[in-house]
This record gives structure tokens, sequence and C-alpha cells, in this order.
């Protein structure tokens, strides 16, 4: 299990003043959680204040400033598309959680990629025997990877437009039925949902657009920096989605619930945190208060008991709220989606934030070629 200090000892560790830890807290460079004697208070991960505390000491070489904007670190690229910003999820100035409130995944697009009208996401009637669900999302994309055009030297509306017909063609491969209506409706009938579930499907796909510079973005803007085709450029932001430390996070939030359904919700939260493991569908770096994406999504999910159990467990246990990937599981279980409905919304949603920053990064005209600290062995020498 991790130590963890007393704000006292976190200070005399890192020879800050109290507002630095804060703001190392709030940017999630330091674990924090209430104190089990006293809530009142709270404690610090020691491991954390180690870290931060060697590369203090190290000092500011340009090295150490470029390694420590890799993880969680200072921001690298500057863009005009999304932020998180006081515990704020932000959309080119607009407030993401509000925009679910109303706005479809079209209207979003919109936004995010500065267009004069929504793209429409039309997807055709299927002609091979591709299916839908994980296999199907990356076969679609690959096809038209294959078949795409080079993204450099390209006009913005032609960019959208290429993006806009992958997205059509992977939200059949994620469920949705064909047509150009709107496409959380088109997936609301591919999955046999009314009035109330295609409006939860709305919501999830907006708060799902876009979220920064997130891994999955990264790897989509480096392979629009080579100018590869807008489809390419998907399927890297898929690849790097369907990790389990990331998009592949809605399948563990589901084997622990199904866990609590077994044993309780304390003892399946206690297998992860006896591993010193942070259990999955808890707590995000950027949202120190709660991640923001989750509350609207879990205002129309209807939790069942062991949602309920292990949402209520998991605050007293660690004092970590639900982010969205509890929000996703839970919206699947209350709507009976299928059991991978947290990836293939994430998929489609997502879709839309990476093409907004491929477009951005081919405008840009730079390469992302970072350069490697080698610290393995050299030849001998003579």
């Amino acid at each position: 299990m991790s130590e963890w200090l007393t704000r006292e000892e976190a200070l005399d560790r890192l020879r800050v003043r109290p507002q630095t830890l804060y703001a190392y807290v709030s940017r999630g460079r330091i674990g924090m959680r209430p104190d089990p004697t006293d809530p009142r208070r709270s404690q610090y991960r020691a491991d954390d204040i180690a870290g931060l505390a060697s590369r203090r000491a190290r000092g500011r070489r340009v090295s150490a400033i470029a390694e420590s904007a890799i993880a969680w670190g200072e921001p690298a690229i500057a863009t005009t598309i999304s932020t998180v910003l006081h515990g704020r999820l932000i959309y080119r100035g607009h407030d993401a959680a509000m925009l679910a409130a109303h706005a479809t995944l079209e209207e979003t697009a919109a936004i995010l990629w500065a267009a004069p009208q929504p793209p429409v996401f039309g997807t055709p009637a299927p002609t091979g025997s591709l299916g839908e669900g994980r296999p199907a999302i990356f076969a679609c994309l690959a096809t038209l990877a294959g078949d795409g055009s080079a993204s450099l030297g390209r006009g913005t509306a032609a960019l959208h437009a290429d993006a806009a017909e992958a997205i059509g063609a992977l939200g059949g491969a994620v469920g949705a039925a064909p047509g150009d209506d709107p496409i959380h409706a088109r997936l609301a009938r591919g999955w046999s949902l009314d009035g109330d579930g295609a409006e939860a499907i709305r919501r999830a796909l907006v708060l799902l657009a876009d979220h920064e510079l997130n891994a999955s973005t990264f790897a989509a803007r480096v392979a629009a920096s080579t100018g590869a085709p807008m489809a390419a450029c998907l399927l890297a932001g898929l690849s790097a989605l369907s990790g389990p430390r990331h998009g592949g996070a809605g399948e563990a939030v589901t084997q622990l619930a199904e866990d609590a359904a077994r044993h309780g919700a304390s003892r399946a939260l206690e297998r992860w945190l006896d591993h010193d493991r942070p259990p999955p569908g808890f707590g995000h770096q950027l949202y120190p208060e709660g991640d923001v994406r989750a509350a609207p999504l879990l205002a129309v999910a209807d939790l069942d008991d062991t949602m309920r159990s292990l949402r209520d467990a998991a605050f007293a246990m660690t004092g970590a709220r639900p982010n969205i990937d509890f929000a996703l599981a839970a919206l699947t279980r209350s709507l009976g989606l299928p059991s991978d409905a947290p990836f293939r919304l994430f998929a489609l949603g997502r879709a839309v934030g990476w093409t907004a920053h491929a477009v951005e990064q081919v405008t840009s005209r730079g390469l992302i070629r970072p350069r490697a600290r080698y610290e393995g062995p050299l030849p001998a020498s003579d």
C-alpha cells in the first residue's frame, strides 16, 4: 500500500508553500485523499512527493522539462480546440457539460472543427460482412485509411469531408442504423432504445467528443503531422484508445461491478487497493473535485444496487468520485446496451475530436518528431 503524508510532512519534504502544494494537487501531480481519522484533513501520496522532489533537485534542464511534459506535465502543444480549466471541460469557449444538455454530436463537431455548419455523418447501408463491434470498428477505418488521400496540401473543407465520411462509416460499425439523420438517433434505433435512451446516447457522445491532449488525440496528431490520410489519423487515435489505461477502462469497471455483485462493493474495491492500484472508474488527474463529464450521464442513468454501492463505497474508502468510465458502465447497465458499448461510444464521440486536432496539426505544417534521450551502451572505443 502507498504511504500517505500529512500536510505538514508534505510541505517539509517539498519545501514549498501551501499554495504550491495545492497547485500540484490540482494539476494531478500529487495524489490526495481524506485523512481516514479526520475527514476534515487531507493526506498526500508519498511516492508522488518523492518523485516531484527528485525532479526539483535535478533542476530544470531542457531534457528534464521535455520529459516531464510527456506524462500529465506542463502543456506541450498549442491548441484552440479544447482544454480542462478549473475543473471545467471547454470546447472552443463552450462549456462541454452545458453543451451536452442540448447539442448533437454534429453540432458539437461544428464547434470543435470551427466549421460553418454541422457535418452529416451519413451511414450507408451495409454491403459486406463486417458486422459491428470492436473488430468492425478497426476494419472500417483500416479500409478507408488504405484508400485515403494524403492530408498535406488540402483544404480544411476537404479534410472535414473525408473525416465526416469516416465517422459515418464508423457509426455503422458501432451499431448505428443507415441514414443521414443525427447519429445518436440512428445509434438508438440500432440498439432498440426509446426516446430517453436516445437522449442519453446524445449526451454521452457530446461529452466524449474531445478532451484536450489525451493519449489517443496525441497519436492522431502525430499521424496527421506526417500528412497521413484523415482515416489513418482516426485509426491511430483508435489504436491508442483501445488500451486498458484509456478507452478500454470501461471493461475494467464492468469487471469491478461483476466482482461487487458477487462479493460486495467494499471487498471488490479492497482487492484493487490491496495491490496499490486505484480502482477503475473513480478519480481523474485533471478533476480533483470530480470528473465533470460523469455527472450529466449519471443524471440520466438509473443506477442499480451494485453501481450505487460501488459509488458510495469508493467515496468512503478513497474520497474519489465517479469518472466518465464509471458513468459509461452505469449507462450500459441501465439501458441494456452491448457489453462493449463504453468503448463504442468513446470511439464514435472522440473521432470528432481526433478530426479537429488532426486538421489543426495538418494546417500548422509542423512534424511531431521528439528526440529520445539514449541511456543504452555505446560502442567500445579503440
